[in-house]
């Protein structure tokens, strides 16, 4: 065996084990993690209901306690007191890997700060899963997690993104999913590179690919699409600067037209960034719905 492996897997009291569960296929929970799920005298849980069957599929019958969004701030402290005292307890979330758009952050936050020792159990992690079978660049990316639901919310986000070069990972609830890629198809391009993965893992996994417009027509007309757990993949604004400068008039004149017509709208957005006027207001008169002045 190579020195830089390791074999060990002794749980250590005062230890907090962040632990990655199964995404959808109970074989991806690693022999590791089973041991310490096993081992440890606590196993926070997201959903103590979800967990407790995923406990039973292995015959483990640890105990468990809750720790979900709406009481992880108060629940940390009586978690770390328990392993400062030498207790060793494991953190999990419903599936994949704990605080990556699920709980966990305070606790572990909290206890890092107080110095209670840590371990982590790597495993599914349902981004990077998507991301590996995207077909899309992956020497850089970034997890964008979930949109905003309301609309204008995740208009906005989007045009934040507009200039990001790195591929990005968006976690979507599926009844969303046809209103989001419109949005993404609007804000970031029809021919914007793309990919749509569901049901990682589990029986009717699927990944779709194409651009955002190609990508949205078949959400439109496959309901199948948008059954299960959703990872977007969008691949990053890879065009030259004159293009990335287009963007930057575009989210200049959106702002602007908000509380001006478009003849003063592209005059501003001429002085600021230097394109022609003629070329700004013919753009300002399209982001308003084509009605040009009387």
């Amino acid at each position: 065996m190579s020195p830089g492996f390791s074999t060990e897997s002794a749980v250590e009291p005062g230890t907090l084990y962040v632990v990655a569960t199964p995404i959808g296929n109970l074989g991806d929970l690693s022999a590791r993690a089973r041991e310490v799920l096993s081992r440890v005298q606590l196993i926070a849980a997201e959903d103590t209901r979800h967990t407790r069957q995923l406990l039973q599929a292995f015959g483990i019958d640890t105990a468990l306690t809750s720790l979900h969004e709406h009481n992880e701030m108060h629940k940390s402290e009586a978690l770390i007191s328990r392993l400062l005292a030498g207790e060793s307890i494991a953190l999990v979330s419903d599936a994949g890997t704990p605080l990556i758009s699920d709980p966990g952050f305070d606790l572990v936050a909290n206890a890092r700060a107080r110095g209670v020792s840590m371990a982590v159990v790597p495993g599914p992690c349902a981004a990077i899963a998507a991301l590996s079978i995207a077909g899309l660049p992956t020497d850089r990316f970034v997890f964008e997690g979930f949109l905003p639901a309301k609309s204008a919310a995740r208009v906005t986000r989007l045009r934040e993104l507009l200039n990001e070069a790195r591929t990005m990972i968006f976690y979507e609830a599926p009844h969303r999913l046809v209103e989001v890629l419109r949005d993404l198809a609007a804000e970031f391009g029809a021919e914007r590179a793309a990919s749509v993965s569901r049901e990682l893992t589990k029986r009717f996994e699927t990944t779709y690919t194409g651009t955002l417009a190609q990508l949205c027509e078949i959400a439109e007309k496959n309901a199948d699409m948008a059954r299960g757990e959703i990872v977007i993949i969008v691949s990053g604004n890879t065009a030259p600067a004159s293009s990335a400068q287009s963007f930057n008039a575009d989210q200049l004149l959106r702002t602007l037209l908000e509380e001006l017509p478009p003849s003063q709208a592209a005059k501003i957005a001429a002085k600021l960034t230097g394109e022609k006027r003629g070329d700004l207001y013919a753009r300002a008169t399209q982001l308003s719905g084509g009605k040009r002045e009387e």
